[in-house]
C-alpha cells in the first residue's frame, strides 16, 4: 500500500469512528439521560403510594322476584304500574318477572303458538305484560329481567300437562322407565338436544322481540335436571359410548353425576354464547339452589358457570331461617365457590316471603348487614308481595 493510500485509509477509519461515537452520543442524549433524569425526578418528588387493590364490590343489584303465584300484579296493567311504584319506593332497582311457567308464556309467543297452540297464558290474552312491565319500569329507571321459572320442568299439578302429552319423547325418565316427578314437577329431558333447542328458542324469542329487555334469568330449574333423570335409552347409550360404563346409583355414582352435570354445563355455555350473539348487552342471570345441593339434586354445577364466564349475575337462593345458617352458606359461597375476581357478579338470594312465613325485620336487617360485611352491595328478594309487609325496612332500604 502506498503512503498516500495509507493516509486516506486512516482518514476513513477516523471518520467512521467519529460517526459511531456521534451515534452513541445521540443515543445517550436522546434515550439514556432522559430515563435517568426521569427516575431521579420521580425519586425526588414525593408521590403517595397507591392504595391496596380491594376485591371488586358487587354492583348495587337490589332486586325482587315478581310471580303470578300468590300475586295478582301481572293480571292487569294497573297492577303492573302500581308494583313498579312500590318497587321504586322500596329501593328496588331490578325486577325479575316470571315469563314462563305452567306450560305457558306470560308474553305473546310464536314459539309456543307454533309448537303447542297456546300463544300466551289464557288469563292474559290480548295483552303483553312483559311490554307493559318494561315500559313502566324503565320510566322509573328500574331494570327488567324475564324469569323463565319452570325451565325444563313441564308440568306441576296438571298445569302444563299438554307439553308431555303432545311431546311424549321429551319426557325425562328414571331408573324405572317412568317420567320423573320431583316435588310435584314432571320433567322434560334437559339432556335431549331437541328439548334444549325448544328452551333456547323461548329465550331467543324474548331477547329478539324485546330489544330493551335488560336480561333473562334462570333458576333452580334452568339449566337443571333432577339427578333421578337420565335413563332415557339414548342418554344411556351416549354415556356408555363415551365412558364405557353403566350408571349405578343416580346420586352416589359420581362419574354418572359429573357426566350429566357436564352436559348441562355445555348447555349453559351455549345459552350464554347464543344470547350474547343476538344482543351483547343482554344480561344472563342465574338463581340456582345453594351448592353442592344444586349439583347432587339437580345437576347444577353453577360454580363452573361462574368460573368460565357464562353468567353476568349469580344469585344463589340462600333461603334460611336464622342468621347463623344464612351466614354459614354465604361464607362458603364467598370463600369456596366463587373466585375473588368474580364476586362482583354475586347478589345473594334472600327469602322475604313464602306462604305465611316472613322474616322479622331484625332478621332481614341481619342478612343485609351480613351481605355488606362481605362487601356485597346488593341482594335479590323472593318475592314482591313481601315488600308491603316490611314497609319499615324498605322505606330505608336504598340507604342500607
Amino acid at each position: 500500500m502506498t503512503k498516500k493510500r495509507f493516509m486516506k485509509f486512516r482518514q476513513l477509519k477516523t471518520i467512521i469512528y467519529a460517526m459511531r461515537m456521534q451515534k452513541s452520543f445521540l443515543f445517550i442524549l436522546l434515550f439514556v439521560l432522559p430515563a435517568l433524569f426521569g427516575q431521579c425526578g420521580q425519586t425526588a418528588t414525593t408521590q403517595p403510594m397507591p392504595a391496596p387493590v380491594e376485591p371488586p364490590v358487587a354492583k348495587a343489584v337490589r332486586g325482587v322476584w315478581l310471580t303470578n303465584v300468590g300475586s295478582q300484579v301481572l293480571n292487569t296493567s294497573a297492577g303492573i304500574r302500581e308494583a313498579v311504584k312500590t318497587c321504586k319506593r322500596s329501593g328496588i332497582n331490578h325486577i325479575f318477572a316470571v315469563m314462563w311457567n305452567k306450560g305457558r308464556t306470560l308474553y305473546p309467543s310464536k314459539v309456543m303458538k307454533n309448537t303447542f297452540g297456546i300463544e300466551i297464558d289464557e288469563n292474559l290474552k290480548g295483552r303483553d305484560p312483559l311490554r307493559e312491565l318494561i315500559d313502566a319500569a324503565h320510566a322509573d329507571s328500574i331494570k327488567v329481567y324475564a324469569w323463565m321459572e319452570y325451565g325444563f320442568a313441564a308440568e306441576n299439578s296438571g298445569f302444563g300437562e299438554h307439553i308431555l302429552r303432545m311431546k311424549p319423547n321429551w319426557a325425562a325418565l328414571g331408573q324405572d322407565g317412568k317420567v320423573v316427578v320431583k316435588n310435584g314437577f314432571k320433567w322434560m329431558n334437559a339432556l335431549d338436544p331437541e328439548v334444549q333447542d325448544f328452551m333456547l328458542s323461548l329465550l331467543k324469542e324474548v331477547a329478539t322481540n324485546y330489544p330493551d329487555l335488560d336480561g333473562i334469568q334462570g333458576d333452580d330449574r334452568l339449566p337443571a335436571l333432577p339427578t333421578e333423570c337420565g335413563y332415557n335409552p339414548e342418554i344411556l347409550a351416549a354415556y356408555k359410548r363415551e365412558t364405557n360404563a353403566v350408571p349405578a346409583d343416580p346420586k352416589t355414582d359420581t362419574k354418572w353425576v359429573d357426566w350429566r352435570a357436564n352436559r348441562l354445563n355445555l348447555f349453559a355455555n351455549r345459552l350464554y354464547t347464543e344470547l350474547k350473539a343476538i344482543r351483547p348487552s343482554l344480561k344472563v342471570a342465574m338463581a340456582p339452589s345453594i351448592f353442592p345441593f344444586a349439583k347432587t339434586e339437580y345437576l347444577q354445577d353453577w360454580p363452573t358457570w361462574v368460573q368460565n364466564g357464562w353468567v353476568d349475575l349469580i344469585s344463589p337462593q340462600i333461603y334460611r331461617y336464622n342468621i347463623d345458617a344464612y351466614r354459614n352458606e354465604l361464607t362458603k359461597i364467598v370463600t369456596q365457590q366463587i373466585p375473588a375476581d368474580k364476586l362482583h357478579l354475586l347478589s345473594p338470594g334472600v327469602l322475604l316471603k313464602v306462604g305465611t312465613y316472613k322474616p322479622t325485620e331484625a332478621f332481614l336487617q341481619d342478612m343485609v348487614n351480613e351481605n355488606r360485611r362481605q362487601k356485597l352491595n346488593g341482594e335479590i328478594f323472593f318475592y314482591y308481595e313481601g315488600l308491603n309487609e316490611q314497609t319499615s325496612f324498605f322505606n330505608q332500604y336504598s340507604t342500607k
